[in-house]
């Protein structure tokens, strides 16, 4: 799976995948948002997918409701919510239409916009560090809860997705995702080898044997 040629917005059917394989795609995209303030650009290294009703660490495992409504497709729109009481995760809507799946978007690289992305993140210590994490980016993105439901294939939308230079096989790592309560271990965790924005791992909580199909 390869996607489109670099700067091409992703189509809707190249995101309407198995949220496995949709995680793979996008290690390298790039997200870019528009605001009043100018334009930030990030390129995706660190993902993470979720499932719906046999991924018991998803938002959608016990179905659908006002707040998870948009992960049930169809594919290529941002899922936004809020965690914590105090940060927003972003994430990409795949599979078909009425089928629930996402990738959380967990970390990247601002590879333009970056005046406005250290404005936004101005306790950052280096440039690598104002996407690392999934708080991080939506901040330096500048994504909030009125972003949810965004069409990211729409050339004419605030928010868009991009392909970006592919990433070779070769340079993917594989793990579990991060600070999951339940199915910890699943290894759904996709992240560009060498990069400084890449976050650090921090396992979940109590461990249950109902893990996902792989």
């Amino acid at each position: 799976m390869t996607g489109g040629a670099a700067g091409e917005v992703l189509t809707r059917d190249e995101l309407a995948v198995d949220p496995v394989d949709a995680a793979k795609l996008l290690l390298g995209a790039v997200l870019e948002s528009d605001s009043p303030q100018g334009t930030v650009r990030v390129r995706i290294v660190e993902v993470e997918a979720y499932r719906g009703g046999d991924d018991p660490a998803s938002h959608c495992y016990r179905g659908k409701t006002p707040r998870n409504e948009v992960m049930f497709g169809p594919a290529g729109y941002l899922y936004v919510y809020f965690v914590y009481g105090m940060h927003f995760c972003a994430n990409v809507v795949a599979l078909t239409d009425g089928v629930p799946g996402a990738v959380l978007l967990r970390a990247g690289e601002v590879v333009d916009g970056i005046d406005l992305a250290r404005s936004r993140r101005p306790a950052s210590r280096s440039d690598a560090e104002l996407a690392k994490g999934p708080a991080r980016l939506t901040g330096v993105l500048g994504l909030t809860r009125d972003d949810n439901g965004v069409d990211l294939t729409d050339l004419a939308s605030p928010v868009r997705l991009l392909a970006g230079e592919r990433v070779p096989a070769e340079s993917v790592r594989v793990g579990p995702r991060v600070g999951v309560a339940v199915a910890m271990d699943v290894p759904w965790r996709f992240w560009v080898d060498g990069s400084r924005a890449v976050s650090a791992y921090r396992r979940g909580g109590k461990r249950t044997r109902v893990v996902p199909t792989l």
